[in-house]
């Protein structure tokens, strides 16, 4: 077959199935990124290595909800983000999770984590023998 021959019925078939998603109410609406511009964003980043462990599912059911809880008002929302393969083929993964949060004001967010240091630094061994690696920064788009 030929080349153009192939990319036609690729993008006819890509074609069909959306007006027939569309036609069946199945698409989703993509949500704008504008409504988190200007949050700051926590990233808690836990590096892959073959002698570390993650227990995602304490992460997801303890840590996490935990830590949300010392946050308040000021958070909009949090994400846990489960590692599955690096961007390069045949390489390690370089994060076993990664956990988000989402927050409107970075001075209250360190207010609240502050006298609440200790507890969280103490919950790690329930879930990982890794060291976190944390990351703030302001959503841009």
């Amino acid at each position: 077959m030929k080349p153009q021959f192939i990319v036609a019925l690729l993008l006819f078939i890509g074609f069909t199935a959306f007006s027939q998603a569309k036609q069946s109410g199945k698409v989703k609406k993509v949500t704008s990124a504008a409504t988190e511009k200007g949050l700051i964003k926590i990233s808690v980043l836990y590096p892959y290595a073959e002698d570390k462990t993650f227990n995602m599912e304490y992460y997801e059911a303890k840590h996490m909800p935990m830590v949300a809880g010392y946050l308040g008002d000021n958070l909009v929302k949090y994400t846990i983000e489960k590692g599955m393969a690096s961007g390069i083929p045949n390489t390690p993964l370089p994060f076993m999770a990664i956990g988000t949060f989402y927050v409107k004001n970075l001075s209250e967010y360190q207010a609240a984590i502050a006298p609440n240091r200790e507890a969280i630094r103490a919950d790690f061994p329930n879930y990982t023998n890794a060291s976190p690696i944390i990351f703030i920064s302001e959503v841009v788009r």
